[in-house]
């Protein structure tokens, strides 16, 4: 793997966000520019906002990418080790903190909510979280002269960042924080990805054969469950769907000689 695959001064660039969240934190803006944020993004349907929440939930962003298992296998590995190591630092960071909601401590109905009320552990946003970690592990796990056009990935992440703000669950400090603990877990995800050999890419790989078994489970978790919101459950049906007919052509893939992939 070469040292050129993230350059030393990206490792930096997280703290940006990082030390803005704090910023304002203590200079109290909180609620202030929580409020003005909720406010604003009521322009914009309620539909809008939840469908690109989907897209913050690790179940949801999985299913949708499912089909990299053959067009790209090694940036869906990438997008799943980041994908597990920002669900690991999301969950030790919230129980660290346990910071309230915007719920938590404002007056219902004072803002706009979709949804059930969140209390509590709000501090970082995990759907940004692991919005940032994949966009960040999709985008170095890329040569570094095919990048360009996945620059666009870090701007759906910052909606899926401003959506749960659209839809009350979080404060802008929680999703800035989680935007650079994001990146940092998708670069992480990225090198050890691009670790993993090519032989374990392909679809009779054992490797190949595990994810193609998490996307089984991904069905039964979009069936049994709600991602987030209802307003999602299209989105849902659309996740299933992908992920069985991926499946149909990965079954395929294991009785015809491997000619090389993307990944």
């Amino acid at each position: 793997m070469s040292k050129q695959a993230i350059p030393n001064y990206i490792w930096f660039l997280p703290l940006l966000p990082i030390a803005l969240a704090f910023a304002i934190y203590f200079s109290e803006l909180q609620i202030s520019s929580f409020r003005f944020i909720n406010d604003f993004t009521q322009l914009l349907p309620d539909t809008l906002w939840a469908w690109l929440t989907f897209l913050g939930n690790g179940w949801g962003i999985f299913a949708l990418a499912f089909p990299l298992i053959l067009l790209a296998p090694r940036l869906l590995t990438a997008g799943i080790f980041g994908g597990v190591i920002s669900g690991l630092s999301s969950s030790t960071l919230k129980n660290i903190f346990d910071l309230p909601r915007p719920a938590g401590l404002l007056e219902d109905g004072s803002f706009h909510r979709i949804g059930e009320p969140l209390l509590f552990k709000a501090f970082p946003s995990g759907h940004t979280l692991t919005a940032f970690a994949i966009a960040s592990a999709l985008y170095f796990a890329t040569p570094r002269d095919k990048r360009s056009h996945l620059i666009i990935l870090f701007g759906i992440a910052s909606l899926v960042g401003l959506s749960r703000i659209a839809v009350g669950a979080h404060w802008p400090t929680d999703v800035l924080a989680g935007s650079g603990v994001g990146m940092w877990c998708g670069m992480l995800g990225a090198l050890l990805a691009l670790r993993v050999p090519q032989s374990q890419l392909i679809p009779r790989a054992i490797w190949s054969r595990l994810i193609a078994l998490s996307g089984i489970v991904a069905i039964y978790v979009h069936i049994t469950q709600i991602m987030d919101l209802e307003l999602n459950l299209p989105l849902q049906y659309v996740s299933i769907a992908i992920i069985a007919i991926t499946l149909i052509f990965f079954i395929r893939a294991q009785f015809t000689p491997s000619s090389g992939n993307l990944g």
